[in-house]
Formats: C-alpha cells, structure tokens, sequence
C-alpha cells in the first residue's frame, strides 16, 4: 500500500474516531448543563433556607457562602465533567494535527521526487541532445540516396552567413558540435551523403558540390568520383 493510500484510509477512521469523541463531548455537555442547573437550584435553596433560618443538613455555623455536601459534591462533579471535556477536545486536537503533519510530509517527499523526476528527464534530454549531434553524420549505406535537412534557426543563420559555394560561417557555433563538407562547417540547409563507403568526409552542402537537388541514383562527392573514375581505368 502506498502512502497516499495509506492516507487516505487513515482519513476515513479519523473521521469515525472524530464522530465519536464529538458525540461524547456532545453527552459530557448534556450531564454538565443538567448538573449545573441541578446544583444552582439546590444552592438557591439552601441559601433560602439559610434566610429563613432552616438549617436541615446545614450546621449553624453555616454562613451564605458554605453549602451543604451535596452542593459540593455536584460542584466538583462538574469541574470533572469539564475537565473530560477539556482531554476529549485534546485529543481530537492531536489527532488531526498528526494527519497535517502526515500530509505536510507526504507533500514534501512528493515534490523531492517530481523534484528528481524532472531533473533526470533533462539530463536524458541533453543525453539524447548530444547524442543526436554526435551521430548527426551516421546514416545508411549502399547505395540508399542520403539528404537532410538542419534546423530552421540554422538553416536562417547559414542564409545570412554564406556568400560562395566556399562557405566560411561566421557564426557563433557549439565548439563541439561537429564539422561536415569540404569547407569544415557545421551541419546547415540540406545536405547529401556519399555513397563511398569509406568516404572520409561524407555528408556534404549542397552549393559546396555544386548541386541544387538531390540527385537520382548513387552521388559520390567529387574526390571519391575522382578515385572511382582512376580505378576504372586501370
């Protein structure tokens, strides 16, 4: 059972436990109000009696202040009654403010987690982050034509920056983000792949190759064409 389950049924036997003490407090009332009534009619009759100079269980020493046994006995009954009240009132008390503690607790050890929870999801985000853009030249082989696009924000940036087929960007770049194409750059617009296995280079601009589509079938960048071609003529 987990803790907020725990809880909750916590909850629902406090506020039977709750019902209870609330009814007994309710009868305490009850046999408190009926002894202080009982008590001032007999301490109003005494006092009459004492007026009228009745003594009955009063001895004659007997001023306006003192009152029979009885009298006191139902005095200090109430002071009783009153006190229980006083520890059940108490004790309700605590009860509930042990769930506050209980819940301020869960509370707390609930936001740690979400708390932790976040902070792994941007670490994996900044995992796969770096790791897209260590991979962002991997692509498949043999003979599967190859084109990407960047981002937008870099592709705008390259716009801007690039005047020649032989790009120089003079943009503000991630030191280890890596470099493609024969000017050295970072990955930007669309680009295509070699399809020479063991092309050194292997993603390449399209202006820097001189190419304004993607071309049908196989496409070697010019050095691979170039070992290609002096193979085939041996």
């Amino acid at each position: 059972m987990s803790f907020a389950e725990e809880f909750e049924a916590n909850l629902v036997s406090l506020a039977h436990v709750l019902q209870k003490k609330y009814a007994l407090l309710r009868d305490l009332d009850k046999s408190l109000q009926e002894n202080q009534r009982q008590n001032e009619q007999r301490c109003e009759k005494e006092i009459e009696d004492i007026r009228r100079g009745r003594t009955g269980n009063i001895t004659p020493n007997t001023s306006l202040t003192q009152f029979s046994e009885e009298a006191l006995d139902e005095q200090k009954h109430s002071v009783r009654i009153a006190d229980e009240k006083v520890a059940l009132a108490m004790q309700a008390y605590d009860l509930v403010d042990m769930h506050v503690q209980q819940l301020d607790q869960y509370m707390k050890k609930s936001d740690e987690e979400i708390r932790k929870e976040k902070e792994a999801a941007a670490a994996a985000l900044d995992l796969e982050n770096s790791g897209k853009a260590g991979k962002a030249g991997e692509g498949g082989r043999g003979g599967r034509k190859k084109t990407r696009l960047a981002t937008a924000a870099s592709t705008a940036a390259a716009s801007t920056a690039v005047t020649s087929t032989n790009m120089d960007l003079d943009l503000p770049v991630d030191p280890n983000e890596p470099t493609y194409c024969v000017c050295n750059q970072v990955s930007y617009g669309e680009m295509i792949a070699c399809d020479n296995n063991e092309c050194k280079i292997e993603w390449f601009h399209f202006g820097c190759v001189n190419l304004k589509e993607q071309p049908k079938g196989k496409w070697y960048c010019p050095d691979c064409a170039t070992v290609k071609k002096s193979r085939k003529g041996r």
